[in-house]
């Protein structure tokens, strides 16, 4: 039985399953992911951070921080979701699904007002995702916003 459960983001559990994305990502795109990220951006009630858990074994994570308006074409009470990532033997279980949702909640309660990502178009799966979850492409932002292969996405919550 899977388990989802809040954690810090600096929490062991938390930076094996960042490596594995940052793997994942210079696999896919030959380079990785060089968002500044600390785990205080996580903390409630400005973010969250959850992992999956899988009879005590971490297998999936994502997590939001609070945005707003700035430089970067954020906007005011954006959630921005990060390290949505589930390893390769418990996918297509609906996983991600799960997190996504319980993150969306969490950012909702905190008063966010939309739910905000960024994704590469080697990560199609990750846009089928988001898409078959009700985000639509939004123009882009953040410290991507720049790159062709880049693309993001809103939802409002």
């Amino acid at each position: 039985m899977d388990e989802i459960r809040p954690v810090r983001f600096d929490h062991p559990d938390a930076v094996k399953l960042s490596d594995l994305v940052q793997a994942e990502y210079l696999r896919r795109y030959g380079y990785d992911d060089m968002t500044p990220l600390h785990p205080a951006h996580f903390d409630p009630p400005d973010g969250l951070f959850l992992i999956a858990y899988r009879a005590d074994k971490p297998v999936a994570c994502g997590g939001w921080r609070a945005q707003e308006a700035g430089d970067e074409g954020y906007a005011d009470g954006d959630a921005e979701i990060k390290r949505m990532f589930v390893v390769p033997e418990a996918r297509g279980r609906g996983l991600a699904r799960g997190i996504l949702r319980a993150l969306e909640d969490s950012a909702r309660d905190a008063g966010r007002g939309r739910m905000v990502l960024e994704t590469g178009t080697p990560l199609h799966e990750a846009m089928g995702l988001y898409v078959a979850c009700g985000y639509v492409p939004t123009a882009n932002f953040g410290p991507y916003r720049g790159y062709s292969d880049s693309r993001c996405f809103a939802k409002p919550l």
